[in-house]
């Protein structure tokens, strides 16, 4: 019987793992001032940033992609601690001897290593500047403020904001001339209708939902037509 319940168990886990490694991962690439970026959208909060070859990790978790045929990365970037964000498995995967990590204090006494970087940090890593900003909850408790991070980052001459989880708070006003933007758009982050508030506050170029599980975004465009903001919704839920 035991020797039954193994076998079934290693037959889920491998049609789990099959899953997890035929999803088709979506690209996007810029031209971003004489060198390309392209940007894998993995799937719920997880990005791949390649940037000419240099390669950008953030929030791997391994449930979204089989991070061992993933591009090892030279900085990966960790908006918090909870497990859809944080792998540590994921990040042993993609890291290799002079990987940079840049995380908050959460994460990092979670994963035990790399920089931490606190709301209102500015760091210059390999000449892409960094700044963590905030992300938290308005009213739940998921997300405290000061505790998590969201960045922006400049890469080439685009600026791209990776919100983390967050809501639609008073400090995404203090974010200027974003051309790439990435929010979460279900509970406990943001609801459509904050959503389609963050965007008239944030105004970027292009606007790509994320973290949103069984949301409609679609909804987003009819919401914000006639505002000049390029929607794109790729498979990140």
């Amino acid at each position: 019987m035991k020797k039954l319940i193994s076998i079934f168990m290693l037959c889920l886990m491998g049609a789990s793992l099959t899953q997890v490694q035929a999803k088709t991962i979506e690209k996007d690439t810029f031209d971003v001032g004489g060198k390309s970026l392209t940007i894998s959208f993995i799937g719920h909060g997880s990005l791949c940033f390649d940037y000419d070859g240099y390669i950008i990790q953030i929030d791997p978790v391994g449930r979204y992609t089989d991070y061992a045929q993933q591009p090892d990365a030279d900085l990966i970037l960790i908006t918090h601690a909870h497990g859809d964000h944080l792998d540590a498995n994921a990040v042993a995967q993609v890291e290799k001897a002079n990987t940079k990590i840049i995380l908050n204090q959460k994460a990092h006494d979670q994963l035990g290593k790399g920089k931490v970087m606190k709301n209102g940090d500015k760091e210059t890593v390999d000449g892409i500047a960094i700044e963590a900003v905030p992300a938290y909850n308005l009213e739940k408790t998921n997300h405290p403020k000061g505790q998590d991070n969201g960045y922006v980052l400049q890469i080439g001459n685009k600026r791209i904001y990776v919100a983390g989880d967050t809501e639609n708070i008073p400090e995404l006003k203090n974010l200027k001339n974003i051309d790439i933007a990435f929010f979460p758009i279900n509970r406990p982050t943001m609801t459509i209708e904050q959503a389609v508030d963050a965007a008239k506050i944030v105004r970027p170029k292009i606007l790509y939902p994320y973290h949103y599980g069984d949301t409609d975004v679609t909804k987003l465009a009819s919401k914000l037509a006639g505002e000049p903001i390029d929607i794109r919704i790729r498979d990140m839920k």
